[in-house]
């Protein structure tokens, strides 16, 4: 599968790191909006194949695969650049800086929104008959994923806001290790291999992801879960992209970083 030795993927990290911090705004727009809209359509496939075989297993395995062709087609998403856009200010390349970096977070959670919002519609409008019938059985599921996971936190106060936040954390910490594990290998079947098994692990896990979020909830609200838009910011959206940006900066982006680039002087044997 061609792997990559450690020092070499996470130099590669800090090259994407710098790549992505010098791309054109309409690049970087593009490229974030059909991330959002693949990962969404994935995250309709996962709860639909859930829903039909009744078996919440078999849809979290078949979930990576949107992930998997997001990565190869060259898009990006929010919690990939949470954890490398900072690497770039980390290693001082030229030209990058924490305003980049921001204005970085900034437009990639734009195009997120904005391409799973199109899917939510699109779904939606599928699930409903273009808005003429109740929710069939796959829209209810997402309508009630929605209630549950924004009054379902807001119902045990700030245990729920803890509870949440760490789910975002270890999310992208699970999620930034697949963007990282793609970089092991040159070739096309080790990096889906590679990419796989930690966004099983997280979508399984019931882990919150700040991107399929952004499909799950506006879709559930149009498909008549019990929840307001409220709610989802702030019982769900806004601290889930706080806990995946810790997650994934501090587990694998500066750990790798840390211990591969900046590694310490070698210990001296008397």
């Amino acid at each position: 599968m061609a792997y990559l030795a450690p020092a070499e993927f996470v130099t590669k990290m800090v090259d994407a790191g710098e790549s992505k911090l010098l791309m054109s705004t309409r690049d970087t727009l593009i490229r974030a909006y059909m991330a959002g809209a693949i990962l969404a359509l994935a995250a309709a496939f996962a709860v639909s194949v859930s829903v039909n075989t009744g078996n919440p297993l078999i849809g979290a395995l078949l979930f990576p695969v949107g992930f998997c062709m997001l990565y190869l087609m060259g898009f990006d998403l929010l919690t990939g650049v949470f954890t490398l856009a900072p690497l770039a200010v980390f290693d001082r390349r030229p030209g990058a800086t924490w305003a980049g970096v921001l204005r970085n977070w900034g437009l990639v959670f734009v195009g997120n929104f904005a391409g799973a919002l199109t899917v939510a519609v699109f779904m939606a409008i599928i699930f409903t008959f273009g808005f003429t019938e109740a929710p069939n059985a796959i829209g209810q599921k997402i309508g009630s994923i929605g209630e549950a996971r924004t009054v379902g936190y807001a119902a045990h106060g700030a245990a729920g806001m803890l509870t949440l936040f760490i789910r975002g954390v270890m999310c992208n910490w699970m999620v930034s290790t697949g963007v990282v594990a793609a970089l092991m290998s040159t070739s096309v079947s080790g990096k889906v291999i590679a990419m796989w098994m930690p966004i099983l692990v997280f979508f399984y896990m019931g882990f919150e992801h700040s991107i399929v979020n952004m499909f799950l909830f506006p879709s559930g609200l149009m498909l008549g879960g019990h929840f307001t838009l409220m709610d989802y910011f702030l019982w769900n959206e806004i601290p889930t992209v706080l806990g995946n940006l810790v997650g994934g900066l501090s587990f694998v982006g500066a750990t790798l970083y840390a211990t591969h680039v900046k590694t310490a002087p070698k210990r001296v044997l008397a």
